[in-house]
């Protein structure tokens, strides 16, 4: 079994988006979980991050964490959406290095290792982070794969 996070700041846009994405791809020894370097605990998704999920058929329950020590223990592999979350996981859990990655970074691309954040934004913008965590996803899910 496989335990897999994703970390953003807040955990009510792309970190619940990449989680039920991925949930929804139905692989088996895979747990998923999300959290978020400065969540609030308790919050739903953000509005136009559940529209985005339901027009994709994509069921999702999503309830805000902070990122803690319980669930970097708890994950074998930490997947952030920025540099910056990156870096400040390995600034205050440095357990972590070899275990945290970008998610692009993780799929692959050294350069751009940002997700775009789509916080206060307009639908369109919650779309084109869809599309762009699909991809990635779709991406780990072959590296995922290959290394079992």
């Amino acid at each position: 079994m496989q335990r897999i996070l994703f970390v953003c700041t807040g955990n009510t846009c792309r970190s619940p988006m990449a989680e039920a994405i991925l949930k929804s791809k139905k692989i088996d020894g895979l747990q998923l979980k999300s959290a978020g370097i400065y969540a609030a605990t308790g919050s739903e998704a953000s509005a136009h991050a559940k529209k985005v999920l339901n027009d994709n058929n994509i069921d999702h329950n999503h309830s805000s964490k902070m990122l803690n020590l319980e669930s970097i223990h708890w994950a074998d592999v930490i997947l952030t959406m920025t540099g910056s979350h990156k870096n400040v996981i390995l600034q205050q859990y440095p357990e972590t290095t070899g275990k945290v990655f970008t998610l692009k970074e993780f799929t692959g691309d050294h350069f751009d290792v940002d997700v775009v954040d789509p916080y206060g934004g307009n639908l369109a913008i919650y779309q084109e982070t869809y599309r762009e965590l699909d991809k990635l996803i779709t991406k780990a899910i072959e590296k995922l794969q290959s290394s079992q």
